[in-house]
């Protein structure tokens, strides 16, 4: 039996941190698909169910437009399960909306609820965590030894549960408990462990980036089940429209303008990013005080390169103090009179370089 593990799609994010009107649109409509795509991937492999582990939606007003295209793709493949456990970002946002709970769309509780498949071989379990039930989350859960046991989770995975934390999930206290393959939400990138002896832990990522902390290859993950062996073999499955990259660029040595951007053009020609790519351009290094280095020009360089781009300044600046200590001019004195004052020496920094520029008659 195959079944898909996939969370955090997020869908409906406003994706107005950083794009345009016309892009936050674009990218909550990509997202949309790739929810589709996943479903689709199902339908031409023989899934026989699609495990959603948490945050489907990220608001609690979800559109018509994207609650629509979720229960029509449940309804119209009725010959997979949609089992969908809620995370912190659903809030009861698209089930009330619905006339009636479609037969293949399989709902978890705040107990542990349980569905089987294979005349019993393999039985998913889950429970959706709040601060009500963590007490007894651990406790309570009782599985066969002798069946393929799937649990599934929406929370922060450490060995410890956190205080008063309804999202925080104790690895320690679901180990030896006959679990072969914990399905968790939450974290969005792609992490799988060993969780005992018996099983593994594994979070599939959010499946299409949405952010510069969602960087990377972006997709969900495919279990292959043998139900009379209870083992299963897993695969990682790309799907995101659009990926996201930082691309850090040393800088350090640089005088102009024009020399930051060869290097970045170096930087970015190491490996081929697509162009339908979101990249952030991080510029780090030392610089000199009198360094020109214009980041609104080169964020209009470099943004034909890419889908979008954002240049991100965090250099330094090198400052040889002594150079300064007897320059009779207005820069000496300046720089003399900003490294005598009480300001810390970051601020000291920024205020230098912005007066060099000035004094330079350089736009700030």
């Amino acid at each position: 039996m195959k079944m898909i593990h996939c969370a955090d799609l997020h869908l409906d994010s406003k994706m107005s941190a950083n794009l345009s009107k016309e892009q936050a649109k674009e990218r909550k409509h990509e997202i949309l698909r790739t929810f589709v795509h996943i479903v689709e991937y199902a339908a031409a492999n023989e899934v026989r169910a699609i495990l959603i582990a948490g945050d489907l939606f990220d608001i609690r007003n979800v559109s018509a437009m994207a609650r629509n295209y979720v229960r029509e793709m449940i309804v119209g493949h009725p010959e997979i399960d949609f089992l969908y456990l809620k995370g912190n970002h659903d809030n009861d946002n698209f089930l009330p909306k619905l006339d009636e709970i479609p037969e293949n769309l399989k709902l978890f509780e705040d107990t542990w609820t349980s569905y089987s498949y294979e005349d019993g071989k393999i039985v998913v379990s889950g429970l959706e965590l709040s601060e009500k039930n963590q007490p007894y989350v651990y406790n309570s859960l009782v599985l066969d030894p002798n069946v393929f046991n799937i649990v599934t989770l929406h929370g922060q995975a450490g060995e410890y549960r956190g205080k008063n934390n309804a999202e925080s999930i104790s690895l320690a206290n679901l180990r030896n408990k006959n679990i072969d393959y914990l399905a968790l939400g939450h974290v969005h990138s792609y992490v799988s462990d060993k969780l005992d002896a018996r099983g593994i832990y594994c979070y599939p990522g959010c499946p299409e980036g949405r952010g510069f902390d969602e960087c990377g290859t972006k997709g969900f993950v495919v279990l292959d089940i043998d139900g009379d062996a209870r083992r299963a073999t897993t695969s990682f499955i790309t799907c995101a429209n659009r990926t996201l990259y930082t691309i850090p660029v040393d800088v350090t040595g640089v005088t102009s303008t024009n020399e930051a951007a060869m290097r970045i053009e170096e930087e970015i020609n190491r490996q081929p990013y697509p162009t339908n790519s979101l990249v952030k351009i991080e510029l780090t290094g030392g610089l000199n005080v009198e360094c020109e280095l214009n980041i609104d020009y080169l964020q209009e360089l470099f943004a034909r390169y890419f889908y979008f781009v954002k240049l991100e300044d965090s250099t330094g600046l090198l400052i040889n103090y002594s150079d300064y200590e007897k320059d009779e001019s207005l820069k000496g004195e300046f720089v003399r009179m900003v490294m005598n004052s009480d300001m810390d020496e970051e601020k000291k920094c920024e205020v230098i370089r912005c007066g060099i520029m000035a004094l330079s008659g350089e736009e700030l």
